[in-house]
């Protein structure tokens, strides 16, 4: 297994490839002792728990607006953090939220109120294009708040939660924050020693089989996968080798290989060898960049 340089790996990102794979029998004494070494810190980390059966939001509590169909002076009077109140705010508590999770799980969090979450949206960020006001930059007058729900993606898949939803004059879309409290939300895990992830994704074409996405080096030679299971984790990895040529053109891709299970995963997680993080299902491969944020903080 070699670890891809922090260089190569943006340029990984932004390519996208794919070939079929197999799996291949490659084993090692060093593989299996880290690999049963990552399951069992896995399986006792603080991490753990909200990952599995909390709530770990994999997006910023600000969510995204549809910028098509948005003013442009919007988004920079964001960056700037311009903000004029010119409505009372509603100053209840609502009641605590149910979230039922895609894997069949609830859990009832509590609700902030709509200064908790206005303090949230307009905190000052820490850069800016240009300091107000610049060109094509206003207040953002905010008219009024309405409790509403939004979908957002998770550790655990989507789910519904409750928003907060500010109308902003002459804008045509609320602007919206999440309205779970921040104290009771897990951070996503943190990589090993800053280790680079070098699985990124897997899918499950059947119960025991596990097609992973990997990053790699257009210079480079897959030669195979390897896997380690236990009753709680899958740790995989694939052996990525540098051929060694005269001249490589330092582009890289996404590329995927299948492993196969002794039995059906179920709901054990999945390990990246690397950097020790569990991996997310292929259909939620839009959230892998956002391993370095964390919610609690924004």
């Amino acid at each position: 297994m070699r670890i891809i340089p922090a260089a190569l790996l943006v340029m990984l990102m932004a390519a996208c490839g794919s070939v079929p794979g197999r799996s291949v029998a490659v084993g090692g004494d060093d593989f299996d002792q880290r690999a049963r070494q990552l399951a069992e810190r896995w399986q006792a980390s603080p991490e753990r728990g909200p990952w599995t059966d909390g709530f770990v939001p994999l997006r910023n509590l600000t969510l995204e607006m549809d910028w098509a169909h948005v003013p442009r002076w919007v988004g920079r009077s964001l960056i700037n953090t311009a903000w004029k109140l010119e409505t009372e705010l509603p100053a209840q508590t609502p009641a605590p939220a149910e979230l039922r999770f895609a894997d069949g799980g609830t859990m009832s969090v509590p609700a902030l109120t709509a200064r908790a979450a206005y303090a949230g949206l307009t905190k000052p960020k820490s850069f800016a294009d240009e300091p107000c006001p610049a060109r094509g930059c206003r207040p953002l007058r905010v008219i009024g708040a309405r409790l509403g729900q939004a979908t957002v993606p998770s550790s655990r898949g989507e789910v519904r939660v409750p928003v907060w939803e500010f109308t902003v004059k002459d804008v045509p879309q609320p602007l919206r924050r999440v309205a779970v409290d921040p104290a009771v939300m897990g951070g996503p895990p943190r990589p090993l020693h800053d280790d680079v992830q070098e699985v990124r994704t897997y899918d499950t074409p059947r119960p025991a089989e596990l097609r992973l996405s990997y990053l790699h080096g257009t210079c480079d030679t897959t030669y195979g996968a390897r896997v380690h299971e236990s009753a709680q984790a899958v740790v995989v990895d694939v052996d990525v080798r540098e051929d060694h040529v005269e001249f490589c053109n330092a582009m890289g891709k996404t590329d995927h290989i299948a492993v196969t299970l002794e039995r059906p995963l179920g709901r054990r997680v999945v390990l990246d060898y690397s950097s020790g993080l569990p991996l997310l299902p292929d259909s939620d491969i839009h959230l892998a960049e956002f391993r370095n944020y964390d919610p609690r903080r924004s």
